[in-house]
């Protein structure tokens, strides 16, 4: 019956998205579960510029995912919630990532190569990058006070929604959100 409802009101969604951005009161009533927590912007606002080390320590910056929808998740090797949700994450980039959306894990703070390495290996994580902010520098500019947080990042890399604490990122309800998102840019 949930299924049913949350296609019933995407389908609604999608009749009724203007062309910049899913109307939030629809976006709203999809919310389920985890995503009660996801708290939508009034309007999209604007990200500091990151400057992320890969595994190699080599830059990277969130301009490498313009024209994507971003899931844009903050985390650590220590964080016993972050370590449960990277999972899901990992699910949602297989199912949904490529073209349009992007799942992409910060760890936030100092996190050992080598412990990202283990903890990916050991929990199968094979297609997230393994991007760091040693430094918090950006970490701090988005105003990440507890881990993991997870932000939602527009086409033209604004936030459009931001959720605290742990979710289930595959579960119907955050798949429902994302599409409809997608399908009202």
């Amino acid at each position: 019956m949930h299924l049913f409802r949350c296609a019933i009101l995407y389908a609604a969604l999608l009749c009724s998205a203007n062309a910049a951005t899913a109307d939030i009161a629809a976006l709203e009533a999809l919310r389920d579960g985890d995503m009660k927590k996801l708290n939508f912007a009034e309007a999209p606002k604007l990200v500091p510029e990151a400057v992320l080390l890969d595994a190699d320590d080599a830059e990277h910056s969130l301009a490498e995912y313009r024209g994507k929808w971003v899931v844009l998740n903050f985390w650590a090797t220590w964080c016993a919630p972050c370590r449960l949700e990277m999972p899901s994450l990992e699910r949602l980039q297989t199912a949904m990532g490529g073209e349009t959306l992007a799942v992409v894990p910060v760890a936030a703070g100092r996190n050992p190569v080598e412990a990202i390495n283990r903890f990916y290996a050991d929990a199968g994580i094979v297609s997230l990058p393994v991007l760091r902010d040693p430094t918090q520098q950006f970490t701090r500019g988005m105003g990440i006070v507890g881990l993991p947080m997870t932000v939602i990042l527009n086409p033209d890399g604004a936030e459009v929604a931001r959720l605290i604490g742990d979710a289930e990122w595959d579960s119907a309800s955050a798949m429902a959100i994302l599409a409809a998102l997608i399908a009202g840019e």
